[in-house]
This record gives structure tokens, sequence and C-alpha cells, in this order.
């Protein structure tokens, strides 16, 4: 077994055991309600914004690297990427691998204004719902634990709760299902989850395989400034940058040094 594949399994006893202390139905109620507050499409609309954009993480742990940060100032960290430029936050709320929790996302969500990407492994449609809930703008798709049907359906279901979809794909073949799936926001892992092998020219093999009108983010492995602008010249919309961020010693310094690379 993969650790994707026993990430996603965790997940999927996760979902179980909230289920028990939240139903399904009570979830999707309380989802409803929040769409009528309406957050629409901000997700999506940011990163259609001219000039490529930066969706930065919030993460405190990870399965390659291990404990990222020991303090973890999460609030700090989301306003120090608001205030230097960022389209988006990423905020991992995956609790086994990735030390995330669901509380993380919704403290964030009501101090910074930007949209927010629920970064978890979903695995139920319970998720969406959930992802809605806690104050979520988009939510991540794994095209690699996911079937045909289940793409389409939850991309469909995140739609009917103004949440946008980010459908992360590995290789030629996923660009493939998840074009079929009919999404709008198309990410290129450029870790291989199965080995954790980092290749950030995945994405360049793989952006001419994906329509223009379709938004493609670069994700994992984005370290340099030279980094970021070898992908603005192969005619990528957005980056996902999580370790190079977290790791800097001025957290706005270093983004404001990558938005001023992907314009020169």
């Amino acid at each position: 077994m993969t650790i994707l594949e026993e990430i996603a399994q965790k997940a999927m006893i996760r979902v179980r055991e909230q289920k028990k202390t939240i139903p399904l139905e009570t979830m999707k109620q309380l989802a409803l309600a929040c769409v009528i507050q309406e957050n629409g499409d901000i997700f999506e609309k940011a990163l259609r914004k001219e000039g490529l954009s930066f969706i930065c993480e919030v993460k405190k742990a990870s399965p390659s690297k291990g404990l990222i940060s020991s303090t973890f100032p999460y609030l700090e960290i989301a306003k120090d990427y608001e205030a230097a430029g960022a389209s988006a936050i990423s905020v991992l709320t995956e609790p086994d691998y990735f030390q995330g929790k669901n509380v993380y996302l919704t403290e964030i969500s009501k101090t910074v204004s930007l949209p927010i990407l629920r970064k978890d492994f979903t695995v139920d449609a319970y998720q969406i719902y959930e992802a809605k809930v806690i104050g979520a703008s988009a939510i991540l798709l794994i095209c690699s634990i996911l079937t045909d049907q289940q793409l389409l359906e939850y991309r469909q279901l995140a739609e009917s709760l103004h949440l946008a979809a980010l459908v992360e794909v590995h290789d030629e073949e996923e660009v493939k299902r998840a074009l079929q799936a009919g999404v709008s926001i198309l990410g290129v892992n450029n870790r291989n989850l199965k080995t954790f092998q980092v290749d950030m020219h995945n994405s360049i093999r793989l952006r001419n395989k994906v329509p223009s009108d379709i938004l493609f983010v670069s994700e994992s492995g984005i370290r340099t400034e030279e980094d970021v602008k070898e992908l603005v010249a192969n005619g990528v919309d957005g980056v996902l940058i999580g370790e190079a961020m977290m790791t800097s010693s001025n957290r706005r310094r270093k983004l404001t040094e990558f938005i001023q690379s992907s314009r020169s």
C-alpha cells in the first residue's frame, strides 16, 4: 500500500467516525445554510486575475518532511501571506500525517479576506459539506484516489455549494480523466505521492495537454525565483507553494520576491 492509499484509508475511517457525531443529513443542512451567505466562485475568480496567482500553504507537518513548524502561528502565517499579495491560502486539515485541524481553516477564514482551499484527502461527499461549514472556498479532489464517477459527482456537489474544486493530477492519464469530469481548475502535483520524488518539470510536460481556458496550477517543488520564471514562461496560471514559504525566515519578503520574479 502506498502512503497515498494509506492516507485515503485513514480518511475513510475518520469520516465514518465523524458521521457518528454529526450525521450526514445534519452536515448537509449546515452546509446548505452557509450557501445562503453566498461566497460564490471567489477562489476561481482570484486565480483568473492577471498575472501568476500564488496559493500559499499553511502546513504544520508533512509525511515527507515530518514536523515543519513546531510553534505554528497559523494566523500570523495567513496574515503574512495576505499582506504580501497571495491570491489564496491553502490550509491543511488532515490530522494524521499533516497535523492539520479544521479549526485552523475556520479561524484563518475569519482573519483574512482571501479565499481558502481546504487541503485534505476527499474520499466522501460528507467532507465536501463539511468544507463549506468550516469556511472553505475550495476543495481538493485527488484523481488517483477517486473513481471517474466520484470525480464528476464531487465536482458537481462542490459547485452546487459554491465551492471551487481544484482537481489534482500526476500524469497524462489523470489529466484525461480530470478533463472528462469537466474541471475548471486543474492542479499538477510535481511530487509523486507514491515515491515522494519531486520533479517540477512534471507541470511543464503536462501543460500542453490542458486547454488554455482551464486554470492550470503547478503544485509542490517550487523553491526558487528561477522556478517561478520557468513556470510563467510555460504558461502556468498559478502555483501552490508550501514548504518554501513555511520554512522561510521572512515569509512576506519571500512571497514578495516570488511575485516580483513572476513579473520580470
